[in-house]
């Protein structure tokens, strides 16, 4: 009875244990997709704030908000599809690496960018601008150049793959109508057989004129007067029978 107690004891621990681990998972990925959601909502509403300042405000504020709509838009864009590409392709580990050394910087800048919105002092923000515009450049240009090289990889991997493909294919194709190739091969056989047997019926009408003509050549020529009544050439005096004496 203690031994099955035990058991028993045992055995709900591990089912309580078990509904704990459960219900922790369930609670973090519930956490993980609500935080996602604050976070894209968040994002974008001050994408939508930017732009409406980009349209509304102009001089040194509204190009503030123009650098970093641009900035954000790159680094995001970018993140995306090194990541998304990892998934694949294990080589763009690295890529993703000096991606998170740029998003270093990045952040640094748009958080300069996000103080200088609301600078009173507009002698100064526009000062500071021509600093600003580099640095957003430099950045955005290297974003953009690990994203344009990790989609032209995706892109020459998948033509790679679709062309093999397709040589697959075709040879199966080929396999699966094997008939053709037979029938081919044996109309190349009948046209051989008849040729071969046209070239035996000429050999064979050329024997028989041949054939013929030695006949030809052995029987004489007819002519149009007989042997027998013939009087000899017209110059020839024809001699006349004696007359009686």
């Amino acid at each position: 009875m203690v031994a099955a107690a035990v058991i028993i004891a045992l055995i709900c621990a591990l089912v309580v244990a078990l509904a704990v681990i459960a219900t922790v998972k369930a609670v973090r990925t519930v956490k993980r997709g609500v935080d996602q959601a604050v976070t894209q909502a968040r994002r974008t509403v001050e994408d939508t704030r930017l732009k409406a300042r980009q349209f509304t405000q102009a001089g040194p504020v509204g190009e503030v908000a123009e650098l970093r709509l641009s900035l954000r838009t790159s680094m995001r864009a970018t993140q995306e599809v090194l990541r998304e590409g990892r998934k694949d392709d294990a080589s763009l580990t690295e890529s993703l690496a000096l991606f998170d050394r740029l998003s270093a910087h990045g952040r640094e800048l748009d958080d300069d960018l996000r103080k200088l919105e609301t600078e009173p002092d507009r002698e100064r923000l526009a000062a500071c601008l021509p600093d600003l515009r580099e640095r957003t450049k430099q950045i955005t240009h290297s974003a953009d150049s690990l994203r344009f090289a990790a989609q032209d990889r995706a892109r020459q991997f998948s033509g790679d793959e679709l062309s093999l493909l397709s040589e697959q294919i075709r040879m199966e194709t080929g396999a699966l109508r094997h008939w053709e190739s037979d029938d081919a091969g044996a109309g190349e056989e009948s046209k051989g057989a008849e040729a071969g047997g046209g070239e035996a019926k000429g050999a064979e009408a050329k024997a028989a004129e041949s054939k013929g003509a030695a006949a030809k050549a052995e029987r004489p020529a007819i002519s149009g007067r007989d042997a027998s009544r013939q009087w000899g050439y017209t110059w020839e005096k024809v001699k006349r029978p004696e007359s009686p004496a």
